[in-house]
């Protein structure tokens, strides 16, 4: 086995395709079904949820997101960043995708599609909002979901959690200026007070806590019973953010009755953004010589996204029954299948990718 792309028996957590994760987009749609259904029979129960507010915030999805979020952040071990210099070339790659392309070329996407050629087939009065929704979706790295993408490209397990804890702590103070300015560029305004107040309830708080009961748990129970925590913490997320796509979709239902092709007008600029991201991400990686465990899971980390942290955010920025809210909720519902397709891509070019002069041969494991 080449020693650049050593895999020792030591994983990162969660690098399984659960029951939950796997279907995903099944549960997904369920809950499209049932939220539609639930707030045409019920519309009283979904104005009450939506009036139980404090500065702004639900209170009931507040609660919901930190059961999404917290158990996924206790994953990250920000320990890994002292070996960040060890694959510097995708560490580099994946960051500029990450934070220096894809919110950009979200944006863009979303002003040629929704806001130009699919304009005459959409809500007049949410197209902005519908943008606003996929710049939210672009603009947080995945944190969660990306280990079992790497497990699936045969990734390299240090490379992928330093990654995934670099992307984190940049995610703290990064998150709302490149929010804003997008948001700012679309003509949309923004309210700044709402977005920080959303950076420290979805990112700074719940990352906070996380990490706390990740250092209890490692100091009591030892990894092993950080392992079993994780394993009863990763149904309970899944849980919490299907119970809020229900709310949501509560609130959506009739627009989505009255115009059924939104969803998938919303998913094409997200396909395009998915396929270029991980596109150029792979192909940056080979140029640059890294080896194929590096590539495949910074092309993954590079084209997926943050949706928990995404429909925490619109939801509070523009509402429940906001174009924005329905935007992200999209990227939930493909995120599974898309990212499948990529990894078998990744998998699939291995040995074309390692043809490339000065990139190390992976041997089979």
């Amino acid at each position: 086995m080449s020693a650049v792309c050593e895999v020792t028996a030591q994983r990162a957590e969660g690098a399984r395709l659960g029951l939950f994760e796997r279907y995903l987009t099944v549960w997904v749609a369920l809950c499209i079904v049932a939220g539609i259904v639930l707030g045409h029979f019920l519309p009283g129960l979904f104005q009450t949820i939506g009036k139980l507010e404090i500065a702004q915030v639900n209170l009931p999805v507040a609660v919901l997101i930190w059961l999404m979020i917290i158990p996924m952040l206790v994953k990250i071990d920000f320990a890994a960043l002292r070996e960040v210099g060890q694959h510097w070339r995708g560490i580099g790659v994946t960051l500029l995708i990450n934070w220096g392309i894809k919110p950009f070329s979200m944006a863009l996407l979303g002003w040629l599609f929704i806001g130009g050629l699919f304009a005459p087939l959409l809500p007049a009065d949410q197209i902005e909002s519908y943008i606003a929704g996929l710049i939210l979706l672009a603009a947080a790295p995945c944190t969660a979901m990306v280990f079992v993408w790497s497990h699936l490209t045969r990734g390299e397990p240090h490379f992928t959690l330093t990654q995934v804890a670099l992307n984190d702590l940049i995610m703290v103070f990064a998150f709302g200026p490149i929010v804003g300015l997008l948001l700012g560029l679309t003509s949309i305004t923004v309210p700044w007070q709402t977005l920080l107040l959303s950076v420290v309830l979805y990112i700074v708080i719940p990352l906070l806590i996380a990490q706390t009961a990740r250092g209890v748990i490692l100091k009591s129970r030892g990894p092993a019973g950080l392992a079993r925590l994780l394993e009863k913490l990763g149904p309970l997320s899944l849980i919490a953010l299907l119970t809020t796509l229900v709310l949501l979709f509560g609130f959506q239902g009739e627009q989505i009755v009255r115009q059924p092709l939104v969803i998938l007008l919303l998913a094409i600029p997200i396909l395009f953004q998915v396929f270029f991201n991980a596109g150029l991400a792979y192909w940056l990686n080979r140029k640059v010589g890294s080896p194929h465990c590096v590539a495949g899971p910074s092309a993954l980390i590079g084209a997926s996204n943050f949706f928990e942290l995404a429909v925490a955010t619109a939801i509070v920025l523009f509402g429940f029954d906001s174009g924005a809210a329905l935007a992200t909720v999209v990227g939930v519902l493909i995120e599974v299948p898309v990212m499948l397709v990529v990894a078998n891509i990744v998998n699939r070019s291995r040995e074309w990718y390692e043809r490339e002069p000065g990139i190390p041969a992976t041997e089979s494991r």
